[in-house]
């Protein structure tokens, strides 16, 4: 892990962090360089950058991973066009999620006051620019809308559905839809829900009992 767990400060330009970043920056650029067609290349590629990569794990690309080895991304996950992940902190992504285009996950955060941000004090009575980051956990079957972005230290419950645009700065509880900026729960899922009350949209199709 490259962070205290506890949210406290850290230098993100210390060396050792600097070249794990240079090194995922570049398996980036790697990555999207490649083609659809060239799959089993991106999962070596994506096997090198992440912490933990399930089975049937699908990202479209271009992908945009900060330091990487940070993430774990749980199986039959899909993450569609354009998705960054600034995992200065852990980032957990559960099961069976699907990602719309331009998902942002974020985890550092920096001080809010200019002179504070430039610098503060370390213990060798050195001033550096220091920051510091809270962890990210999306559950099992959540769907994150088009250009989505979720920040520090928030945690979406399972089988939630995060509205496209939406900014989530607080936690989301389990099989809510969520939705806005700031985002807010606006209902909890039920059967209502379900594809079997619009029968417009299914067509000849059917839902699995």
């Amino acid at each position: 892990m490259l962070h205290d767990g506890k949210g406290q400060l850290f230098l993100p330009t210390e060396d050792w962090r600097m070249e794990i970043k240079r090194r995922t920056h570049m398996l980036n650029q790697k990555y999207n360089a490649l083609t659809e067609d060239q799959p089993e290349a991106r999962r070596e590629i994506l096997r090198e950058i992440l912490g933990e990569l399930n089975e049937n794990v699908v990202f479209q690309g271009p992908i945009t991973f900060h330091y990487g080895r940070n993430t774990k991304i749980g199986k039959n996950t899909f993450i569609n066009f354009n998705f960054t992940c600034q995992d200065d902190a852990e980032v957990v992504i559960g099961e069976n999620c699907d990602f719309g285009p331009n998902v942002t996950i974020a985890t550092p955060i920096h001080p809010m006051l200019s002179d504070e941000r430039r610098e503060l004090m370390c213990p060798d009575g050195v001033g550096r620019h220091l920051c510091y980051a809270k962890p990210v956990h999306i559950g099992k079957g959540c769907w994150l809308c088009a250009n989505v972005t979720v920040l520090p230290g928030v945690t979406i419950g399972e089988g939630c559905v995060i509205g496209a645009g939406s900014v989530v700065t607080r936690d989301i509880p389990a099989n809510s839809f969520a939705a806005g900026n700031p985002c807010r729960v606006i209902r909890t899922l039920t059967e209502a829900d379900s594809m079997k009350n619009k029968p417009e949209v299914l067509g000849d199709c059917r839902v699995i009992e």
